[in-house]
């Protein structure tokens, strides 16, 4: 469990002071907590007792414990493929496929408990509302569920706009983005800078609803947005799984769908009749 995940555990035991301090944490986690507990205290107008207090009631043995943790999630959210490799469980070959299946099942499971219905429902409003804008963009694995978004939601709805990976194209859509509109930003751990970057320049400079889909250790985006969907993305391989960020995408698009389906069904119906090779006619790309 995370630093984050166990302050949100305890924060109905926390005293108005402890309180304070929780939420200056968690409002530039992780990096509120690895001040010194001096100008932790001073930023939250508490005593460095109190501070005390807090990392004790959260369960650590004090305040370097409470940093060691937090420093610890930093280096996670860094591995690469090649530190993965050392903790691997690969299990038994002819077994493999079957045992990967249950773990990928597991995480869709887990992702499900972690996700609450109030931050799904917000995101289905934001998404499906259609008079938002809505911006989609991921890091250099991930944009490829940022496509599988934004394809499926361009059948769905106007104004679905994917940012290309070549950051000389972004203030062309930035210059598109108002208020009202939503961007979202998949960013797994090897967090990519420009990212981070991208979503502090649209919440200071264009103030649009920001919805970051990221892992538990948190991409530093996190700072910036409105919503965050931390999802699990161990798969005791190499390798991270994506399959977590794919099934709420799927739950997503149907609940977009579903908020005004004659809508869509008018939209996708145009849609094939535009299309070159229409469905059915032998060529279909649909898959």
């Amino acid at each position: 469990m995370t630093v984050r995940e166990t302050i949100r555990r305890e924060a109905g035991n926390l005293t108005a002071s402890e309180r304070k301090v929780a939420n200056a944490v968690l409002a530039d986690y992780p990096f509120g907590g690895l001040q010194t507990i001096q100008e932790l205290a001073e930023r939250c107008g508490v005593s460095a007792p109190s501070i005390t207090r807090f990392v004790a009631k959260i369960g650590f043995g004090g305040y370097q414990e409470f940093q060691r943790q937090l420093i610890g999630e930093l280096r996670e959210g860094g591995r690469s493929p090649l530190d993965l490799k050392a903790t691997e469980k690969l299990g038994k070959d002819e077994e493999f496929l079957a045992d990967y299946a249950r773990r990928a099942a597991a995480r869709v499971e887990e992702m499900a408990a972690g996700v609450s219905p109030e931050q799904f429902d917000a995101v289905v409003r934001l998404v499906a509302d259609p008079a938002r804008n809505i911006f989609v963009i991921g890091g250099r694995v991930s944009d490829s569920l940022a496509i599988f978004l934004s394809i499926h939601l361009q059948q769905i709805r106007q104004k679905i706009f994917h940012l290309p990976p070549n950051p000389e194209h972004w203030p062309d859509h930035l210059l598109r983005m108002r208020k009202q509109d939503v961007f979202i930003v998949f960013d797994f751990r090897r967090y990519q800078g420009n990212l981070v970057r991208l979503a502090e320049i649209v919440a200071t400079k264009r103030q649009c609803s920001i919805v970051l889909v990221t892992d538990k250790w948190m991409s530093p985006a996190a700072r910036h947005a409105d919503i965050v969907l931390a999802l699990p993305i161990e798969s005791e391989t190499a390798w991270d799984t994506v399959v977590g960020a794919v099934a709420l995408l799927e739950a997503l698009i149907v609940k977009v769908s579903e908020a005004d389906w004659p809508a869509t069904r008018r939209r996708i119906e145009a849609w094939d009749e535009l299309r070159l090779v229409p469905p059915g006619n032998g060529d279909d790309d649909n898959a």
